[in-house]
């Protein structure tokens, strides 16, 4: 264990630190908010390993002086926050929810008080029931109801927020959320799931006007990414992690990036339901490029009953989370991903860190947590992004993965990311010494690009 500033350290950039609300917020009926998908797989019974139903989590909806404090004594630029679509319109459309915006102004009005810029995400995962009932993310309508609550946002915050997240992790909607089930909504549609990849980048697109056109200066979209390692030189495992790259990655970011889908023939598929001057709209969307990142992918050719064409294995030789074996433990991963981005984009937008961080087993009921395998973690990431920028990969920003232990979806309470322990019977916020570390970290590098 290191549990030291790393030796490399990337200068001129900017420090950040994330939540997502429905993880962190609890008060799930408070000030007429509706009900989301996630709702509605917390409610059912065995969906989540602990039966948790992410209330009150951090109760931080009620303890948003507590939350900025934290924030601010980390001495970071940048809060990534969420907001929630079934606050704002309960039911997905409609007018919107006073209450939800002076709670999401206030919270914008305090982070900038001390000193940090809000950093908005406006749909992290939570999309409203009657709109999934509808066709959820199968469906075009939703990328336009999307917009629509973009707009109700931006009205009331665009004098004071600037750069936006419109969307967070859109492959993991397709593949765990449509594809597998294993997320929110549930659905089991295999490669049928793959219509929500373009109707989620078709709705950052809109949103990304809509924003625009309210005086936002930086519009992004953030997407989970990963290197992906074939298990052997074997052409078969490595035709395997051909494909299963395209799925996870370059479907998703080639748009953005490139205006254009990867050939899904290999795949024996389909094109993606795109309409005319759908894709020139995308790619003009963006004013930075997103990568959450914790993780390589290992891929093998599939067993012969598989109804996918590849197979997801343990990597070899390496330690791994709290996770277990299916979230191995590789910064490297993270400088290689980074530089294969910008090695195949000459013209590679601005890229921002929009989540790493890890989960290790803790105590529940501990006063101070000694995280050394968590800070040992965030050091070798950050260190990676550092390699990174002198390869000229042009990162700006990083940001550690989460501020809070927090509600962990599907795992409930059982996994903890946070910078900063939280009782989740009292509420009570103990920073751990990764904390310590991170705030370290940021004055070192802000000291050092200062020389």
């Amino acid at each position: 264990m290191t549990s030291r500033i790393p030796d490399t350290l990337p200068h001129g950039i900017r420090w950040s630190v994330a939540t997502a609300a429905f993880q962190i917020e609890g008060s799930r009926e408070a000030d007429g908010r509706g009900r989301s998908i996630w709702d509605d797989w917390v409610d059912t019974p065995g969906a989540v390993k602990d039966a948790s139903t992410a209330d009150p989590a951090c109760d931080s909806y009620r303890r948003v002086a507590d939350d900025i404090a934290l924030v601010a004594g980390l001495g970071v630029d940048r809060y990534r926050f969420s907001i929630p679509w079934v606050r704002v319109q309960p039911d997905g459309v409609g007018a919107a929810n006073p209450a939800a915006l002076d709670h999401y102004s206030r919270l914008v009005d305090g982070l900038l008080e001390k000193g940090v810029t809000p950093f908005p995400t406006l749909y992290h995962w939570d999309l409203p029931v009657g709109l999934e009932q509808r066709g959820g993310w199968l469906v075009r309508d939703t990328a336009e109801r999307f917009a629509d609550y973009t707009a109700l946002v931006a009205a009331r915050l665009g004098d004071r927020v600037t750069d936006w997240y419109a969307i967070n992790e859109p492959a993991m909607t397709t593949l765990q959320g449509y594809g597998i089930g294993t997320l929110a909504p549930g659905r089991q549609l295999l490669f049928d799931a793959l219509p929500t990849v373009h109707h989620q980048l078709l709705a950052h697109a809109r949103a990304a006007a809509v924003l625009r056109a309210a005086g936002a200066t930086r519009v992004g979209l953030t997407n989970n990414h990963t290197l992906v390692l074939p298990r052997s030189a074997d052409e078969a495992d490595q035709t395997a992690a051909f494909l299963y790259d395209m799925l996870h990655n370059r479907l998703f970011s080639e748009p953005l990036l490139s205006g254009a889908y990867p050939d899904l023939e290999p795949l024996g598929l389909p094109p993606l339901p795109v309409e005319e001057g759908d894709l020139a709209e995308i790619a003009a969307s963006s004013d930075f490029y997103g990568v959450n990142f914790y993780n390589p992918t290992t891929v093998a050719a599939a067993e012969p009953d598989s109804p996918l064409p590849f197979d997801l294995v343990a990597t070899p030789g390496v330690a791994h989370t709290g996770f277990g074996a299916e979230w191995p433990i590789m910064p490297s991963a993270l400088r290689d991903f980074l530089i294969d981005l910008a090695d195949r984009h000459p013209d590679m937008m601005p890229i921002v860190i929009g989540e790493n961080g890890a989960s290790f087993p803790e105590r529940a009921d501990a006063a101070r947590v000694q995280d050394d395998e968590r800070i040992d973690y965030l050091a070798g990431h950050v260190s990676a992004v550092a390699e990174a920028i002198a390869h000229g990969v042009p990162v700006e920003e990083y940001t550690v993965w989460s501020l809070l232990d927090n509600f962990e979806w599907a795992d409930g309470y059982t996994q903890r990311f946070g910078l900063v322990h939280v009782d989740f019977g009292t509420g009570e916020r103990t920073p751990k010494a990764s904390y310590d570390w991170y705030r370290s970290v940021i004055a070192a590098s802000r000291q050092e690009s200062a020389q």
